[in-house]
């Protein structure tokens, strides 16, 4: 089974491609987030539904493939929750995202196709004992974090944080400075950091990285891991990290600990918004003015007037060209590198 199934981006930071594995169904008792298991696709859903790969390529699927994932938990508020722990006695889970993040599925919007789902064929084992994500990190020295941070925030998932992230990130390696990315938290994808690496950035980090296969856990499980991601962008010694915190900050992803972490290195933060109300209501929840909003809100000038208007900040639609001019100046200001 092990030789013919399809390895998630899930276990990009493993070995389980190459190296040999058995595969044991355990008890319910041995079940922990982060484990590496074995589903076979029971229904594949829609058409559109696809399996990240490790290297951030997308695969079709059929039914009865096996497929390697980990259990982990998902709570996004425009698509789906759901988590491994609500897994029933039939053992039937879903695809919570394309990486292969497993667990049962509790909601999800309307507007969504029907999910993938597989049935529970084991834990991915060594010599008796499970393998798990946490199984091939290998912690680093925990280091000061100093290095200067462009931070990317949403008021929710899908409201442009990566696109902005990728447009500033190819402003500073055009520059010539040494760019390094990393997504702090969210759900397991590979394709949000890897367009950072695609304008340029000398290395990218996530909390795939760390064991994490989404950033839903304890708070200091989380902060241990927080300080390992930190301190391999440290390693890097670069110019500027280009930061992002997926989904939104209010969310259960452990996005107010991450901010609260980097806090004394943020020298610009950029949200982007799917609304000017949005906007104001996170604004007003941490007390906080961005330097600049962008994404969905800033797409028409009724939209850019509404946000200054409301928030008092200023509004800028990254994507349009004529808007880098004031883009540059704000990022030189902010940061003391000039563009």
């Amino acid at each position: 089974m092990a030789h013919t199934s399809i390895f998630t981006s899930l276990t990009r930071i493993s070995d389980l491609k190459v190296k040999a594995f058995d595969v044991q169904p355990l008890d319910r008792s041995e079940w922990a987030t982060g484990d590496y298991v074995i589903g076979k696709i029971l229904e594949p859903g829609s058409t559109s539904l696809l399996l990240e790969l490790p290297s951030g390529r997308m695969r079709g699927v059929i039914g009865g493939e096996y497929v390697v994932g980990a259990f982990g938990e998902r709570f996004a508020t425009l698509e789906i929750t759901g988590t491994w722990k609500k897994i029933e006695e039939d053992l039937k889970f879903h695809l919570l995202t394309g990486a292969g993040l497993f667990g049962k599925l509790t909601s999800k919007s309307f507007f969504l196709p029907q999910m993938m789902q597989l049935k529970y064929a084991g834990h991915v084992v060594r010599n008796g004992a499970k393998i798990t994500m946490d199984s091939f990190v290998k912690p680093v020295k925990i280091l000061p974090f100093k290095t200067p941070v462009i931070l990317f925030i949403g008021t929710s998932m899908s409201a442009g944080k990566t696109t902005s992230a990728r447009i500033v990130a190819n402003l500073f390696n055009s520059a010539g400075y040494k760019v390094v990315g990393a997504k702090l938290t969210g759900a397991g994808r590979y394709k949000d950091i890897l367009a950072i690496k695609d304008v340029g950035a000398m290395a990218i980090f996530d909390f795939v990285d760390v064991g994490l296969p989404s950033s839903i856990c304890e708070k200091e499980l989380y902060e241990s891991k927080l300080a390992q991601i930190t301190s391999r962008i440290e390693q890097q010694k670069a110019d500027i990290a280009i930061i992002e915190i997926g989904a939104s900050p209010l969310e259960p992803y452990n996005g107010d600990v991450a901010i609260n972490a980097i806090r004394d290195q943020i020298k610009c933060t950029i949200l982007s918004a799917t609304d000017p109300y949005s906007v104001y209501g996170l604004m007003k929840a941490f007390d906080f003015s961005p330097d600049i909003v962008s994404g969905i809100a800033t797409n028409t000038l009724a939209g850019i007037s509404m946000v200054e208007s409301l928030c008092k900040v200023k509004a800028l639609n990254l994507i349009d060209a004529t808007t880098t001019k004031e883009l540059k100046e704000i990022l030189t200001s902010k940061t003391g590198l000039k563009l």
